[in-house]
């Protein structure tokens, strides 16, 4: 039996994953509930709501691992667009995550000896392929994540200048840190809702919705196809 786990942080990136996979059944793991079904003979997808920020998402993870022993790990939701050819709605797979809120020093030259964590190229590839069936744009770039919802101009440009990322979220880089240690395949999935600017928070609350729907459609066929 194949497992993919499927970690997002709010109810909004779960919903409607949760509508098309009805009939779960829910397992209780360090405070998180974990849906588990079947979607084939030799495919099982969990699914969970991790909370937002890195400290919930890499607990969540670890449960995860811990409780299921997935064979890949998708991080999907939505993000702040960082790269001026990213559009509102637009998704980003991860070619590699990061944390932009602290020194890399801490993780380059201490345990784990690694601070930019690379997607499995596979997953790369059956999330492009997927968002092509949708006809959705796509682009592979390197995902930084932070405790802070960027809606500054300021903010954003300088973590742009610092690590050229193509989008910023909360959570990306502690699941894939997590991942990493455990030699779990991963890849975040992010559809674009803002631009991470001093409008981020009104485009937020525009397309949350409409961005989530996206990603969830694109993440529920990598399952399938898996």
């Amino acid at each position: 039996m194949k497992r993919i786990g499927i970690i997002g942080a709010m109810p909004s990136e779960l919903c409607d994953i949760r509508a098309a996979l009805p009939d779960s059944e829910i397992v209780k793991k360090a405070g998180f509930e974990y849906y588990v079904n079947k979607i084939s003979d030799n495919t099982e997808v969990i699914h969970v709501c991790s909370g937002i920020a890195k400290v919930n998402a890499a607990l969540c993870a670890q449960a995860l691992i811990d409780e299921f022993k997935p064979d890949a790990i998708v991080n999907a939701g939505i993000a702040g667009g960082m790269n001026n050819e990213i559009k509102v709605c637009d998704i980003v797979i991860s070619s590699e995550v990061c944390h932009h809120d602290l020194d890399m020093h801490f993780l380059a030259d201490y345990p784990p000896y690694c601070g930019v964590y690379k997607s499995d190229e596979n997953l790369m590839k059956l999330a492009a392929d997927c968002c092509d069936s949708f006809d959705v744009k796509h682009f592979f770039g390197r995902i930084v994540s932070g405790e802070a919802f960027v809606t500054d101009n300021v903010l954003k440009r300088s973590i742009a200048d610092k690590f050229k990322p193509y989008a910023v979220d909360m959570e990306s880089a502690a699941v894939g840190h997590t991942a990493y240690r455990n030699s779990i395949p991963y890849v975040s999935v992010r559809c674009i809702s803002d631009n991470a600017d001093d409008e981020g928070a009104m485009s937020f609350d525009k397309f949350e919705k409409i961005a989530a729907k996206i990603v969830a459609d694109v993440v529920l066929k990598m399952a399938s196809k898996f």
